[in-house]
C-alpha cells in the first residue's frame, strides 16, 4: 500500500465471484438452496444451516441505511468527513460501505433512507460496492 492510499480487500477463491461481479456492475451474494438464506460475506457454506448447497445470486442493489458514523479523522484515501455505514440489502444481508452522493451530515444521512448500490472502480482488480441515496446520480 503506497503512502496516502486506502487499504484494499484481497480477493480469495471464496470471494472471487463477488469481486468479478462488482467489476461488471453487479452485486452478488450467495443463497442457500436448502434454507433459502441469502448471506454476505461470501463463504462456502450457509451460516444459517451449514449446508454447502449454495448458489451465487445477483442482488437488486436496493438497500436502506441501517446505521452509520461520520468520521472526521484523516484516513488514507478518504476526504473528511466521510460516512462509514451499514446498508441493509433488500435481500436481507447487511454490508459495510461508504455513502456517496450526498452531504456527510446527520441531516442528510437519515436512518432507513432508501439507497442504491454504486460501484467505485479503484483499479483493474478491485471495484468497491458503495451506496448512494436512491434517486441521486
Amino acid at each position: 500500500m503506497a503512502n496516502g492510499e486506502r487499504e484494499l480487500p484481497r480477493p480469495t477463491p471464496e470471494t472471487q465471484h463477488f469481486w468479478d461481479g462488482t467489476r461488471k456492475g453487479e452485486l452478488r451474494f450467495q443463497c442457500c438452496e436448502d434454507c433459502k438464506n441469502t448471506y454476505f460475506p461470501p463463504r462456502h457454506f450457509c451460516p444459517s444451516c451449514g449446508s454447502k448447497n449454495v448458489n451465487v445470486v445477483k442482488a437488486s442493489g436496493k438497500a436502506t441505511l441501517h446505521s452509520y458514523i461520520i468520521s472526521h479523522l484523516p484516513a488514507p484515501g478518504f476526504q473528511t468527513p466521510y460516512a462509514i455505514a451499514i446498508a441493509k440489502l433488500e435481500e436481507g444481508p447487511t454490508m459495510m460501505c461508504n455513502i456517496l452522493g450526498c452531504e456527510q451530515t446527520p441531516e442528510a444521512l437519515i436512518i432507513d433512507m432508501p439507497l442504491s448500490v454504486t460501484f467505485e472502480r479503484i483499479n483493474d482488480e478491485i471495484t468497491l460496492p458503495q451506496f448512494k441515496p436512491m434517486g441521486t446520480n
